[in-house]
């Protein structure tokens, strides 16, 4: 049977991986264009991570005192450690206030200002009240507007599968094979354009914030194709994860007005950031809680601290952040209203990723040198718009921003270049993990080695880093490779075998992970997210500049890409707050 008789054969101009709010963005950018355009997601589209997203929005509205774009890029500069791409910031800022024009127009319940205009709050690293919000649920309405409007244009979705080979020739994209998780068995997606917009990949620890669904699958694929990853070492961890559990108190209690109180029920952060206190990036309240907890004014003497929300009263509670009340409530049996609520720093976002320019083209070495039909957005995706520590409320701004500007690039690719032939075996990559993994001998259980892995990367892998503590970890993932070599999976069945995706996904996990310490290792210096107790200082001279890493031969081979500096008023400086 020819490929393009077979029913499990699509071909389709646009294909985007990942319905969050930088792959729906995009999806509905081509298919406005009058293209044809998919979204292949692991979860259904409304259940994507990006509806986790709380607080805001970042855009220099000045609904609420003064602002400006300029503002706006001295802030995220600043916030990234001076790591992160100007020319990048300078686009993602102007275009900011466009994006939530847009979002308004399309329906988005924003919370208003007594005069009627898109209500901001203050948020952790900003000099004025940034964030537009919606409650404490920004987030969840951004996602299913755009859903909404992906709907009403004639977006095709492909709700739970799993992508497992990227179809790249001649650095080409060509599309992509799935398995189709509800049914089972493998799809071809044959495409003139693919988008990766696959999320974060907290999972890889144990503590974290982030949904199951976020296990670096998209990253995964992209170490496999031979191409490179960026800046992998930066980790950011969110100061106020509910305590045992990671799930995210947003920043919007802080920029409502909430403290973090340590045993002794002091506001600590005037030690650490006197200016800021606990509108500090996140990167510095995260070393500041674990610094506390290490030194034990922990409540209790435990590892964890206090947000407290009392002085806010009742209603400002209810009315500005009920979510953050039932999260509490819910996980651990504590009316924020009455107590404080105990807290601790939760692996939560993901500065590195698949390297892009301003195009979201993906590129495949230092030079900038473009994988044709390849495009990526959102937190799998490294511009680098947030270099060493991004800012609260950026992040749902990156991923819309760059998901319109990657649906119109992709739009205009489509226009101008035919469908490229696929591979003489499309499918054998996929196949070949599938038959593995059932075919395999071995009795080591999936689940066990994630769990390895997750609890380790939190202890050697957390907010603080030193070169003996890393090197454990690097050989435990050594080890935990060897042993997924003989992971066996007992679920044959076609539909939802759910013993095999998680199979799958660490795989990817375990492939990540070994980036995220290679470099970590080699990055001899403290900046940001990344803090070396062994150099604890940030180096300008030997270190402002990007990782760049590759799998050749089994190995992790690393280079460095320069970091983008344009405007000498924006030259690196010591960060204080």
């Amino acid at each position: 049977m020819k490929i393009d008789e077979a029913r499990n054969y699509h071909k389709i101009d646009a294909v985007i991986v990942g319905a969050g709010l930088a792959g729906l963005r995009a999806a509905l950018e081509v298919a406005k264009s009058g293209l044809s355009a998919s979204v292949i997601s692991k979860v259904y589209p409304t259940r994507s991570h990006s509806g986790g997203a709380q607080g805001g929005i970042a855009a220099a509205l000045a609904n609420v005192g003064e602002d400006s774009p300029q503002l706006h890029m001295f802030d995220t500069i600043k916030g990234s450690d001076y790591l992160a791409d100007q020319d990048i910031i300078e686009l993602f800022v102007n275009e900011a206030i466009k994006t939530v024009y847009e979002f308004e127009h399309m329906g988005v319940p924003f919370s208003r200002t007594e005069d009627g205009r898109i209500n901001q709050r203050d948020f952790g690293g900003h000099s004025s009240p940034r964030a537009c919000f919606a409650q404490d649920v920004t987030g969840h309405v951004l996602l299913h507007t755009l859903y909404e409007q992906c709907l009403k244009h004639n977006v095709l979705f492909f709700n739970e599968f799993q992508v497992l080979s990227l179809l790249i020739e001649n650095d080409v994209a060509r599309g992509l094979v799935a398995w189709d998780i509800r049914q089972g068995g493998l799809h071809i997606f044959h495409a003139r354009a693919v988008l990766l917009a696959t999320g974060g990949y907290g999972r890889a620890w144990k503590v974290t914030s982030n949904a199951h669904a976020n296990t670096g699958d998209g990253v995964g694929l992209v170490l496999e194709a031979g191409l490179p990853l960026e800046d992998m070492e930066f980790v950011q961890f969110h100061p106020t994860g509910l305590y045992k559990h990671g799930i995210l108190l947003s920043e919007a209690a802080r920029g409502e007005g909430a403290y973090i109180i340590n045993d002794q029920g002091e506001r600590f952060m005037k030690k650490y950031a006197a200016a800021k206190m606990e509108l500090a990036p996140r990167d510095i309240v995260s070393r500041s809680e674990q610094t506390e907890i290490n030194e034990g004014r922990g409540i209790g003497g435990k590892d964890y601290v206090y947000l407290d929300l009392r002085h806010l009263g009742k209603e400002k509670i209810l009315q500005r952040l009920p979510q953050i009340y039932d999260l509490a409530l819910n996980y651990l049996k504590v009316d924020a209203i009455k107590d404080a609520v105990p807290i601790q720093p939760t692996a939560h976002y993901s500065m590195g990723g698949i390297p892009a320019n301003a195009h979201t083209e993906v590129i495949r070495d230092a030079k900038g040198t473009v994988v044709r039909g390849l495009y990526t957005a959102g937190e799998a995706s490294c511009l680098s718009l947030h270099g060493a520590n991004r800012l609260g409320c950026n992040s749902l701004q990156d991923a819309a921003t760059f998901g319109r500007i990657a649906g119109i690039r992709m739009g205009e690719f489509c226009r101008e270049n035919a469908y490229n032939d696929l591979p003489a075996e499309p499918l054998a990559k996929a196949q070949a993990k599938i038959d593995r993994l059932w075919q395999a001998p071995g009795k080591e259980k999936h689940a066990d080695i994630r769990e390895e892995l997750q609890v380790n990367m939190t202890k050697y892998m957390g907010v603080f880093r030193c070169e003996s503590e890393m090197l454990k970890m690097k050989a435990i993932i050594k080890e935990l490779q060897e042993r997924y070599r003989r992971v066996a999976v007992d679920d044959h069945g076609a539909a939802f075998n759910l013993d095999l995706i998680e199979a799958l996904e660490l795989e990817n996990l375990l492939s990540f992970s070994e980036v995220i310490v290679e470099g970590a290792l080699a990055r001899k210096e403290s900046r940001g997210a990344h803090f070396r107790t062994d150099f604890p200082k940030r180096d300008d001279g030997q270190w402002l500049k990007h990782t760049l890493a590759w799998r050749r031969d089994g190995k992790i081979v690393l280079d460095f890409g320069k970091v983008v500096v344009i405007y000498p008023q924006y030259q690196p400086q010591e960060r204080k707050y």
